[in-house]
C-alpha cells in the first residue's frame, strides 16, 4: 500500500532530480525524511546512478585510530540499549541505540560518541513514540562490537575481547557512564529512623543498574571494583538484576564521573 500516493512520489522525485535536499522535500510535501531518502535511493537504483560504494577504514581491519573514551561510552550504551541489525532492503548493517525523549542530553551524548567512533559514517536519528533511535551504518560493526550475536544478550555469553579490555582498563569511567546512562539511574531513596523517640525521614541519593545479563552485570561490578566504588546486589522478587551504589563516598565518585541522565 502506498500511503503517500504516486503523485506525491513523482513530485518528490522531480524536486530531488533538480537538486533539492531530502529534508527540504520532506518538509514541502509533509513526508517523512526517511521515506524521501528511500524514494531517492530506489530512483537511483532504477536509473543506475547510485553513488559508488562507501567503505571507510576500520580501526580493527585497517588500523585506523579509535577514540578510546567515546568507544568505551558507546560500548556501555550498546550493551544496555543497543543492537545491531541488517534489514533485507539495506546493503549495510546498522547499530541502533534507543534513547528516551525524557533525556535529550543522553541523545546528544550518544550521537557525539557515535560520530567520534565512526567519523566517516553518517549518523542519524529516527523518531519513535517516546524515544529516538540513534543510528549509524557500517560494514565493520561486527569488528567493533564482537558481542553481537543471535538472540537477547542475556541468553548468550558476553565477554570483552582483549583489545576491548585494554580500552576499558584505560577509560573505565566512560564504560560505567555508558552502562548507567543506558540501563541505570540516579534516584533519591528514603528511610525512617527513630531519634529521641521521634520517627524521622531521611533521604539519600543512590545509583541503580539493572540488566538481566549476568555477564554484563559482572562487567559493571568488576569495573566498579577497579574504581573503588562500593556496590551491593539489590534482589527483588528473587531476581538479582539490580546493582546498587548507595555509600556516600561511592555516590560522590559516581556523581563526579557519571552523573544523572539529563
Amino acid at each position: 500500500m502506498n500511503v503517500h500516493g504516486s503523485e506525491v512520489r513523482r513530485r518528490a522525485l522531480a524536486l530531488l532530480r533538480d537538486g533539492a535536499r531530502n529534508a527540504d522535500v520532506a518538509r514541502a510535501l509533509d513526508v517523512p525524511a526517511g521515506t524521501v531518502g528511500y524514494w531517492l535511493h530506489r530512483d537511483r537504483e532504477r536509473r543506475g546512478t547510485c553513488p559508488g560504494r562507501h567503505d571507510p577504514p576500520c580501526p580493527r581491519c585497517d588500523d585506523r585510530d579509535l577514540d578510546g573514551p567515546a568507544y568505551a561510552y558507546l560500548l556501555g550504551l550498546y550493551l544496555g540499549d543497543g543492537h545491531i541489525i541488517r534489514y533485507s532492503a539495506h546493503r549495510v548493517p546498522s547499530l541502533m541505540i534507543t534513547c528516551g525523549d525524557a533525556w535529550p542530553g543522553l541523545k546528544d551524548d550518544c550521537e557525539r560518541a557515535m560520530r567520534a567512533v565512526f567519523p566517516d559514517n553518517a549518523v542519524c536519528r529516527v523518531r519513535r513514540t517516546g524515544c529516538q533511535n540513534i543510528k549509524v551504518y557500517s560494514n565493520h560493526l561486527g569488528c567493533l562490537f564482537p558481542q553481537h550475536g543471535p538472540g537477547p544478550k542475556h541468553e548468550r555469553t558476553i565477554a570483552l575481547a582483549p583489545w576491548q579490555k585494554q580500552i576499558v582498563d584505560v577509560h573505565p569511567w566512560d564504560l560505567v557512564r555508558g552502562l548507567v546512562h543506558s540501563d541505570g539511574c540516579r534516584i533519591t531513596n528514603w528511610t525512617t529512623r527513630t531519634v529521641g523517640g521521634e520517627r524521622k525521614r531521611y533521604e539519600y541519593p543512590r545509583y541503580l543498574f539493572t540488566n538481566k545479563s549476568d555477564d554484563i552485570r559482572r562487567l559493571y561490578t568488576d569495573t566498579l571494583d577497579q574504581l573503588g566504588v562500593t556496590w551491593t546486589h539489590c534482589t527483588r522478587h528473587g531476581n538479582p538484576y539490580n546493582i546498587s551504589v548507595a555509600r556516600k563516598a561511592s555516590v560522590a565518585l559516581m556523581d563526579t564521573h557519571v552523573g544523572p541522565k539529563h
